[in-house]
């Protein structure tokens, strides 16, 4: 499992808005450089941003800025709008090899692996907004100890 650079540089975008706070603009060369990613790459990613309702442009010397609140941007959506989830409800159907159907279709333990991390890590995306990201690492690592529980809340659905 591998994030793409779209769900990185995407989400480093959403953070570098996110500390000029909710009214801040940048512009595409402001973040370019700050990020340390080209110009049209990050323009690429606005856009994506921008259709999936995350942040907003103005024209001309505006620049763009987030849509709404960091604390209402939700990990989760983001991450749909960039690259998607781990595990999709057709995997299955897409990794049959070069069969018609997949040979575990019927019994398959990797199947129940796939769904448990994507509970995980929906459960965890879903808790997690713009806002707690605008920390430092320090205070994340603090914060993230908190996910402890994730793994027994899963066991119990």
């Amino acid at each position: 499992m591998k994030l793409t650079s779209h769900e990185e540089y995407g989400l480093r975008c959403l953070i570098r808005l996110g500390q000029e706070g909710l009214g801040g603009k940048m512009t595409i060369p402001e973040i370019s450089n700050g990020e340390g990613v080209s110009e049209a790459y990050i323009g690429k990613l606005l856009r994506m941003l921008r259709l999936g309702g995350f942040v907003t442009a103005t024209r001309g010397t505006g620049g763009y800025s987030l849509a709404r609140p960091a604390n209402q941007i939700v990990l989760r959506d983001v991450m749909a709008v960039l690259g998607g989830r781990l595990f999709e409800v057709d995997f299955c159907e897409t990794h049959t090899g070069q069969m018609r159907d997949c040979v575990r279709s019927a019994d398959c333990s990797l199947r129940v692996l796939w769904r448990t991390v994507q509970v995980a890590v929906d459960e965890i995306l879903t808790r997690t907004t713009l806002a707690e990201l605008l920390c430092n690492e320090q205070q994340m690592i603090t914060w993230v100890k908190g996910f402890g529980e994730v793994a027994s809340h899963i066991s119990r659905q």
